[in-house]
């Protein structure tokens, strides 16, 4: 669906991606794992020779089929569920980079495994993510991800294969002759609007939509991140809020997928920082069991907001990476229940110790799940003058 042309600028938009993500500059040596479907091949085979050529050390890895997932999930016992295999944490303790192309041939090939033998799974990888993590926070590790269009994730969108596959050129720009100064063109006017938001001294935002009405407390030493490289298409600009502060309605509009199941309609109301009461046309079990996944899971990680202005996406993708980057008439807010960034820590992620993490109300959980709004809304942030200013209204950020 994707022609070898193209193919090859988006080789050269992930590579941009892995690189800028990086606080600091990759040399020649080091190490970079490849990680992609099997229907992501193609791309793969180009990124790979562009990483090569570039002087870096790859370690290549093909995903497991939506068969192979299944079969484990199905069959594995306990210490199969939590198994870890052998030198993957010494790979995560050394690697350098990542990129990850995601091609998925199935959607659903989950949904009627139990969410709690997911959850078994996510737990024992969370020390892999904790390494990476800490290798990031140092400046020693960057990574990025991408999406191919497949049959499955436009027959799920509700898209013919090839609309699916004009969406995916138009958000990552492979219709520019040179799509990486897109990129970089977009990374810049991100840079002033988020410099122009941590100058503010916000000491609570209020969303409010026809269905929302959620406040937030950003909390102390907190910034604003986003547009970094680490996704493509990436046009988020977000925090990872003091979770205690959390308070009110939150309503996800735009169906999620996650592991196997469909969310839809899903309403999430919030007291003193946590889940207390949630409701969803479709899916509202699953929705419990992951808030169950533990005791953090309930509790928010991060809250975002995409200008229209920077995202052409304006269809339902069926996929995170593009769904919550939606740009559309509206633009979109999401929130994540679970996991905080500890990038978005005013003083440096390699300085957030778990102690720290604690004291500031950053969340930590195995979970991190995106839940997005496309409603018309407004975001007003009251400020520590007592100001009150709107900083996010008809999609645009306005400071």
């Amino acid at each position: 669906m994707l022609d070898s042309q193209t193919l090859r600028k988006y080789a050269d938009v992930m590579l941009w991606g892995m690189y800028t993500a990086r606080s600091s500059a990759f040399t020649a040596g080091e190490t970079v794992l490849l990680r992609y479907d099997h229907s992501a091949v193609d791309l793969a085979e180009i990124v790979y020779k562009k990483l090569l050529r570039d002087g870096l050390n790859v370690v290549q890895r093909a995903n497991p089929t939506p068969g192979m997932e299944r079969s484990f999930l199905e069959i594995s016992g306990p210490s199969q569920l939590e198994f870890l295999a052998p030198g993957e944490d010494t790979l995560a303790h050394t690697i350098h980079g990542t990129i990850s192309l995601l091609a998925p041939n199935s959607l659903t090939h989950l949904q009627d495994i139990d969410p709690s033998r997911i959850g078994k799974v996510i737990l024992a990888k969370k020390t892999i993510r904790d390494i990476l993590d800490e290798r990031e926070n140092q400046g020693h590790f960057g990574w990025t991800l991408g999406l191919l269009p497949t049959q499955a994730l436009a027959e799920s969108a509700g898209l013919t294969p090839q609309e699916y596959a004009d969406q995916i050129i138009r958000a990552c720009h492979l219709d520019h002759p040179q799509p990486e100064e897109k990129w970089q063109e977009i990374f810049d006017a991100a840079q002033e609007i988020k410099s122009r938001l941590n100058a503010l001294r916000i000491r609570e935002l209020h969303l409010e939509s026809e269905n929302c009405d959620l406040r937030v407390t950003p909390g102390e030493y907190r910034r604003w991140v986003g547009v970094s490289g680490h996704n493509i298409p990436s046009f988020e600009i977000f925090t990872s809020p003091d979770w205690r502060g959390t308070q009110g309605v939150f309503f996800m509009d735009q169906p999620s997928y996650r592991n196997g199941n469909q969310v839809r309609n899903l309403r999430l109301e919030f007291d003193k920082g946590e889940v207390s009461a949630i409701r969803a046309e479709q899916g509202e079990d699953f929705v419990r069991k992951q808030v169950q996944m533990d005791e953090n899971a309930c509790k928010l990680g991060e809250f975002s907001l995409t200008d229209r202005r920077f995202s052409r996406i304006d269809r339902y993708m069926a996929h995170t990476l593009y769904d919550e980057n939606f740009g559309g008439e509206h633009g979109n807010c999401h929130i994540a229940l679970g996991a905080s960034y500890a990038e978005t820590y005013s003083l440096g992620g390699n300085n957030l110790s778990k102690a720290e993490k604690e004291k500031h109300g950053f969340n930590d959980s195995a979970l991190h799940w995106d839940l997005v709004n496309t409603e018309p809304k407004r975001v007003r942030a009251r400020l520590e003058s007592g100001e009150t200013r709107t900083i996010y209204e008809d999609g645009e950020f306005l400071c």
